[in-house]
């Protein structure tokens, strides 16, 4: 037993030098550089050497899937089928005139008519713009993470090696790095509002108070080796303002609060999400809502307008599509933030699946295992634009102007613009959308009231 000691005592001493040679590395190279918001390049050099990785993987499987005849892997497409913008009227008269050959324009029910809805029908189950836009996107070249290719087989003996030392690496060395990181940026954030909030108001906490949640965000980005390019900055939101962003992660809040300095609205939690809340109230301005509170939308809309009517606020940071989208698209706003009146600074996200699938399916992963399979992925790449401003036109009522900037925001990230509600992905269609279709086709059959008079 006592020979032991001298080996024992050797493997603390090696074990008390490896965690401080850690931290020294974890302190100089990523937490000093967060609070002053500089970078060594470090990351970027790490992402392209992944891209040549990832294009030796994917020559590879190509190359082996040719010499066992084995199909090569189809990306996935986001529309199967062939739409065309037109009409019901254009289309059902289409039928018609292909069909019966009666007179276009009979106000009268045809047995062709049918057809019309049937094929839509069809349409929507084989291609359902909305529930696909609920499921993360294949890729058309392998990441040597398992879960972004389904339809990977063996082929080499290479290959199989260098993906299961990208585990090791993953999960042994990478993933315990990004916990460290991720708990040293929640406690300062939590210790560091909580000493700002005992301050008097005034510039001097207002400047602590917005360095801190700098630092802070800087550092849980790393924590996830996010690597961010910003756009346009001199676009950033300002006081008394509103930025509105599409909606992709929970992530989306600190990849744009490590850039700008913005107050958070949102629910309030319990446990350790209530603990951070708290202690950011304490230093800054956010706007939290009880859950009987959240229900209540002109309360909502009340506190909302009383904070952007003080100029001297931070912008509110919103996420107008109340869900998170698979990055590929941009769905209904819902129009709460548009009928306040304020400046609406827009922000377009997207990320690169390409190193990491940014986005969580809520109603298949808990926060727990999404937050696993982020810190496990390679690493989140982004980009964001910071649009130019906009104001709501005298003419326009609230959903015109959502779905304006909405617009815009798909325009700039490259995103599919949909008139659907994100709502879809846990609710029924509501009766109003089937209504207004039943409208439509009995309009076209019985006429309007205008072409009834007339007759």
């Amino acid at each position: 037993m006592f020979l032991l000691l001298p080996f024992d005592s050797l493997v603390v001493n090696l074990l008390g030098i490896s965690i401080t040679v850690l931290f020294t590395l974890l302190l100089v190279f990523i937490i000093v550089p967060a609070i002053f918001g500089v970078s060594f390049g470090i990351r970027k050099v790490y992402m392209k050497t992944l891209l040549k990785i990832f294009q030796w993987a994917t020559l590879r499987i190509e190359r082996g899937a040719k010499e066992k005849n084995h199909p090569l892997y189809k990306p996935y497409v986001n529309g199967i089928i062939a739409k065309e913008p037109t009409s019901l009227e254009e289309e059902i008269k289409e039928i018609r005139r292909s069909g019966s050959g009666k007179a276009l324009d009979t106000p009268e029910f045809e047995l062709s008519d049918i057809f019309y809805f049937c094929r839509k029908g069809i349409e929507t189950i084989m291609d359902d713009e909305v529930t696909k836009r609920f499921s993360a996107e294949e890729l058309e070249s392998w990441n040597l993470l398992s879960r972004t290719n389904y339809n990977f087989q063996y082929i080499s003996l290479r290959l199989t090696v260098l993906w299961g030392l990208g585990v090791l690496i993953r999960y042994c060395f990478l993933l315990p790095l990004r916990i460290a990181l991720a708990f040293t940026g929640i406690s300062l954030l939590v210790t560091g509002t909580t000493v700002v909030g005992y301050l008097p108001n005034g510039k001097c906490k207002d400047f602590l108070s917005k360095h801190v949640h700098l630092m802070c965000y800087r550092i849980c980005v790393r924590a996830l080796t996010a690597i961010i390019t910003y756009h346009d900055r001199e676009n950033r939101p300002r006081n008394g303002g509103i930025c509105v962003a599409n909606h992709t992660s929970p992530i989306d809040v600190i990849i744009l609060a490590s850039d700008g300095y913005y107050a958070m609205v949102g629910q309030i939690h319990g446990g350790l999400m209530g603990v951070i809340q708290r202690a950011m109230v304490k230093a800054c301005p956010h706007v939290w809502f009880e859950r009987s509170e959240v229900k209540d939308r002109h309360l909502v809309a009340r506190r909302l307008t009383e904070h952007v009517q003080d100029k001297s606020k931070l912008p509110i940071l919103i996420f107008p599509e109340g869900t998170c989208i698979n990055n590929t698209s941009v769905m209904m706003f819902k129009k709460g933030s548009f009928e306040i009146g304020a400046t609406v600074y827009p922000v377009a996200i997207k990320y690169d699946p390409q190193f990491g699938d940014a986005f969580w399916n809520s109603s298949k992963y808990g926060m727990v295992t999404y937050l696993l399979r982020m810190m496990t992925s390679w690493a989140i790449v982004c980009s964001v634009w910071y649009l130019p401003p906009m104001t709501r036109q005298p003419e326009e009522d609230a959903v015109q102007f959502a779905n304006r900037v909405k617009s815009a925001i798909a325009r700039q990230g490259g995103l599919v613009d949909l008139l659907w509600d994100g709502g879809l992905k846990r609710e029924k269609v509501k009766d109003a959308f089937k209504e207004e279709q039943q409208k439509l086709y009995s309009k076209m059959i019985v006429g309007s009231h205008e072409d009834r008079s007339r007759s």
